[in-house]
């Protein structure tokens, strides 16, 4: 059978500018909004040169959620139809973030095309996303991003091979005789886990993570899936070949709707978790999102490893793990917001630190570039640089290799502190954000100092952060509100989830703290102490401005 190629006309939607996580709505509007999905893939497609585009491998993937196998099937027609040759797509449409960026690298395709919206909510009500990443196995840059969007602009047709269909539970390759095209059209389904599983095994010594989670004596561990990518994952890795024991692992299962829960890994909707690792049966927690690339670790009795403490105590035991061993290590980098524990020790151990935006493509660009190995931001991610995405699982296999190398347990981390106020007024957030950026500018406000209980905070810097890529020299404006305190603590303001009408404000405390007997105490009797300082401090700025 010979299957036919269309081109079909089209209007173009003003709002499909991709974020540095692909372009995320409603699933509504992907699914009910005549060829809002068609348009947006089709500019995807056309931001790729025609002559690369021929004849070349595409990888798709998604983490399972609501709508996922309908758009891969349009997405497998599109391609067809757009002079791709090759589709490489994980069994029943399931292929989590950073398998996607592994299977990229591996195969050498042109790039892939993730379905997820993260750590949102998924279901006929919730959320989905549409992520491109390039050929490095990374969310693309910035400049690609931009074209898309223009091409959203002005998009009049798309090309399609609308009859065309793909069995997606079948392992295997299917080939389609296309009109006026000499060779077939193929697509390859393939198990989800085992290519990116071949990479850990080379990344991390499985003897010896298998000794620590099933020999005599072996650690307690608990890991929450949330319903999301990562659960076939866990459960083949961890369980299966590692030995853990089945009942290990939760909610493992992938579901549309993410069983109903906010596939986000933090104290609040990981919460079932939290409350099981405070009964003290368990040493090491760890819980993921929706997609697979985000991570939280929690310790015996629920101690809670802040993701900036997470990266840098990886940087400092970062031996334990047989990868860098053999490829030593090139440069460490965290974003902006991230707490500056990483800086100390980049300082003790004289390796190259980078500060970047936040978003993974600022990491990915310094490890095309030979200059970064481990990477981390405040949004729960960690990852090193044998693919371009950030790593849940990854990070949960180095800090277990750490308690296998140090035989030691995870507290003692040094403590940071993060809120979010999430589904906020997008205009209203604008101009609190912009009214901030014109009281810290002023030069008066360098030099203040704020006193809260016995504490002295004095202002020594204030910006509006930007990043000057040290590769391309390419300069990102605005990426958040920076004020410095002598001594090292920060508060950080940032805008953030702008893709329709509401935001998110992430605001960041990051204290330094010097006597060594709070390093040890409660971290909840840290955190209040510390948020009881911060809050009085965002207040008096506020009645500052």
């Amino acid at each position: 059978m010979t299957w036919s190629l269309l081109t079909l006309p089209t209007s173009p939607y003003p709002d499909q500018r991709p974020g540095t996580n692909g372009l995320k709505k409603k699933t509504h509007v992907f699914q009910s909004i005549k060829n809002f999905l068609h348009n947006f893939i089709q500019c995807i497609f056309s931001s790729i040169d025609l002559r690369d585009r021929q004849g070349s491998t595409m990888v798709v993937g998604g983490d399972g959620r609501y709508f996922n196998s309908t758009a891969i099937q349009v997405i497998v027609q599109m391609a067809a139809a757009n002079g791709v040759g090759r589709v490489v797509i994980g069994q029943k449409g399931i292929m989590s973030t950073p398998a996607v960026s592994c299977v990229i690298r591996k195969i050498k395709a042109i790039g892939g095309i993730i379905l997820t919206a993260s750590h949102n909510p998924g279901g006929p009500d919730g959320d989905f996303g549409i992520k491109f990443n390039t050929a490095n196995g990374g969310p693309a840059p910035e400049a690609v991003t931009n074209q898309i969007f223009q091409l959203s602009r002005t998009i009049e047709e798309f090309a399609i091979c609308p009859e065309l269909r793909v069995d997606l539970g079948t392992i295997g390759k299917q080939s389609f005789d296309l009109e006026n095209k000499f060779k077939p059209f193929t697509v390859e389904i393939v198990d989800p886990v085992e290519s990116y599983a071949n990479s850990l095994r080379n990344i991390f010594d499985f003897a010896v993570l298998k000794e620590l989670l099933s020999a005599d004596n072996h650690i307690q561990i608990r890991l929450d899936a949330m319903h999301g990518v990562t659960g076939p994952y866990v459960k083949k890795i961890l369980c299966e070949e590692l030995g853990s024991p089945a009942n290990s692992a939760i909610n493992c299962v992938p579901l549309e709707n993410f069983g109903g829960r906010h596939p986000d890994p933090n104290l609040i909707y990981a919460s079932e978790l939290v409350e099981t690792m405070k009964s003290g049966q368990y040493d090491f927690g760890a819980v993921f999102d929706g997609d697979g690339d985000r991570n939280m670790i929690l310790g015996k009795h629920g101690f809670f490893v802040n993701p900036s403490d997470s990266v840098a105590v990886l940087a400092a035991n970062i031996f334990c793990i047989p990868y860098f061993q053999h490829t030593g290590v090139r440069g460490f980098a965290r974003s902006m917001p991230t707490s500056a524990a990483l800086d100390m020790v980049a300082r003790a151990t004289k390796i190259q630190l980078y500060e970047t935006p936040t978003g993974w493509r600022f990491f990915g660009s310094l490890m095309d570039a030979g200059r970064l190995s481990l990477c981390g931001e405040e949004s729960f991610g960690t990852g090193s640089d044998y693919i371009r995405e950030k790593d849940g699982l990854w990070a949960v296999l180095a800090w277990l290799s750490i308690l296998a190398v140090r035989r030691q347990s995870i507290d003692g981390i040094f403590l940071r502190h993060r809120f979010d106020y999430e589904e906020v007024d997008l205009d209203a957030a604008v101009e609190m954000m912009l009214d901030l950026e014109l009281m810290i500018s002023d030069r008066a406000f360098i030099g203040q100092v704020f006193t809260v209980g016995e504490k002295k905070y004095q202002v020594e810097a204030a910006d509006n952060f930007e990043y000057g890529d040290p590769v391309d020299g390419t300069i990102s404006r605005n990426q958040g509100l920076r004020i410095i305190f002598k001594g090292g603590s920060r508060i950080i303001f940032r805008l953030s989830g702008t893709d329709s009408f509401r935001a998110t404000v992430g605001l960041y405390f990051d204290s330094y703290e010097k006597d060594i007997n709070k390093l040890f105490q409660d971290p909840q009797v840290n955190y209040d102490l510390f948020l009881m300082d911060t809050s009085k401090i965002v207040c008096f700025i506020r009645s500052a401005g």
